[in-house]
């Protein structure tokens, strides 16, 4: 769940002309959706790999997960303000700009261009979602599982869905978009999972069909057993939660619970989120857990999305259950 951490060299300010002429091509040809616009941190801009850009929808997220030199900083500025004075800034209703610095306890922001919206309602595959920006880390949506919401939306009609470690339910409104029958949604934040139900709210869905569970997942099996069984179960867990969860020690006690849980033919997306966990690890931890859910195949990053390494990137895995006869 939580975005990819690399190890990077120091940023270069006269490598910012690439960065201002890639997010201006970026920002023409979007849909006017939420949608990452530079990916330094894919490590194929050298110079600028500890930097990123987000479109929000007026407003335009920089963010720096390293201290930058003075020289940076201001060239960075001005080059912003430049581009709120262009024609496409205007083109695309842009209204403020601001830059995050990541690298810092509680992430400090700071508005270069206009008034910053806190809460602002984004799309994204013609599905809206609330965001909380300006004051932490992560805005409510992972903007790298573009694709993996896309296919959810796809793959639930009529299924019965289990999101496990549910954050503000991004994959949930996927699947009831998609036409699934019930999604139960469960993870211990329950202040992320009551944004999850805004975001439901948002697309006008029958919450009827929602569940919502604030547990922790490892005490909470005989409760998700009476909801199943489930067509699709989706892990996209955190790489680490102090005290909850160690993803290369934990997602094991998930896996083996599988069977118990999965309906015949039932599919499993999941993931793995840190670079510096293979895909190999989850497919050989399948086998070894549950070794009657089948790998199917890899799920494309978005290419906005561009990593230099395909195992340092997002990896969403898709399997399926062949129950032993």
């Amino acid at each position: 769940m939580t975005e990819l951490s690399h190890s990077l060299p120091a940023m270069d300010s006269a490598a910012l002309p690439l960065f201002f002429a890639h997010i201006a091509t970026e920002l023409e040809r979007n849909p006017n959706e939420v949608r990452r616009l530079f990916h330094g941190r894919g490590q194929q801009w050298p110079g600028l790999e500890q930097l990123t850009c987000d479109w929000l929808q007026g407003q335009l997220e920089v963010n720096l997960f390293k201290a930058v030199d003075d020289a940076f900083l201001d060239a960075l500025t001005q080059g912003l303000v430049a581009l709120s004075q262009s024609s496409l800034w205007q083109d695309k209703h842009g209204y403020c700009i601001f830059i995050q610095h990541r690298y810092v306890d509680g992430a400090p922001t700071h508005v270069v261009v206009g008034e910053q919206q806190a809460r602002p309602v984004v799309e994204e595959h013609g599905l809206k979602f609330q965001l909380d920006i300006g004051r932490n880390q992560n805005m409510g949506i992972f903007l790298d599982m573009r694709l993996g919401r896309q296919w959810v939306q796809e793959n639930a009609r009529h299924k019965n869905v289990l999101n496990l470690f549910a954050y503000t339910c991004g994959f949930s409104v996927a699947a009831i978009a998609g036409g699934a029958d019930q999604v139960v949604n469960i993870d211990m934040a329950k202040g992320a999972l009551s944004k999850g139900r805004v975001n439901h709210q948002l697309n006008e869905h029958n919450l009827n069909q929602v569940k919502f569970l604030g547990h922790d997942i490892f005490k909470s099996w005989g409760k998700l057993r009476k909801s199943g069984p489930y067509e699709l179960i989706i892990i996209d867990p955190p790489s680490f939660q102090k005290g909850s969860f160690a993803l290369t020690k934990d997602y094991q006690k998930i896996l083996r619970r599988l069977p118990d849980l999965l309906a015949e033919q039932g599919q499993v997306l999941a993931c793995v989120n840190s670079p510096m966990v293979s895909s190999d690890f989850l497919l050989e931890a399948m086998q070894e857990n549950a070794p009657y859910v089948v790998y199917s195949h890899r799920l494309d990053n978005p290419p906005e999305f561009a990593d230099v390494d395909s195992e340092a990137a997002l990896k969403a895995l898709v399997f399926h259950y062949q129950r032993k006869l």
